[in-house]
């Protein structure tokens, strides 16, 4: 299997448009916002080929100046955290474990910066059963839910470190 790797610029535009295939769970993302998403993230890596890969996973620090409702609640209950903002695996790479790859990958490199905890959210309503199953294996609890403006409701998940 493929290892997760730091992100090249060839990547960028490939990786935008996996993104956008995939925006109702994680938001549509315009080229120059998608630069700014990846420059100001504590880690993004992806899996597969220069130009061509197969997977995401773009996480913030605590200290991060991101404006997103899901990364203020979980910043008002949490002194210092990983924030998974989005994971994403090509169709084509489903179930080769790139998720889990990268989310171990992030865990070693959260611990060594002395990181206690990641946390993310998932979609309920519309839910998302399969992304509830992955994290509950992977060690996640659910630590509280929200409504959002979009309609959405989430659930908050912890995984200690």
């Amino acid at each position: 299997m493929d290892a997760p790797r730091p992100l090249a610029p060839a990547d960028v535009a490939p990786l935008l448009a996996l993104n956008n295939e995939h925006a109702q769970a994680l938001s549509w993302q315009e080229p120059g916002q998608f630069d700014t998403l990846l420059g100001t993230a504590f880690h993004t890596r992806t899996i597969g080929p220069e130009g061509a890969p197969a997977a995401l996973l773009v996480a913030f620090d605590q200290s991060a100046a991101y404006d997103n409702d899901n990364f203020r609640w979980l910043k008002a209950r949490f002194s210092t955290f990983v924030y998974i903002d989005r994971v994403v695996v090509a169709a084509s790479a489903a179930g080769k474990g790139y998720a889990r790859a990268l989310y171990d990958e992030l865990g070693e490199t959260a611990a060594a910066a002395g990181q206690q905890r990641l946390v993310c959210e998932i979609n309920v309503d519309p839910p998302n059963p399969g992304s509830v199953a992955f994290h509950s294996k992977m060690g996640f609890r659910e630590v509280g839910r929200a409504r959002l403006d979009n309609g959405k409701t989430v659930a908050y998940f912890e995984c200690p470190l």
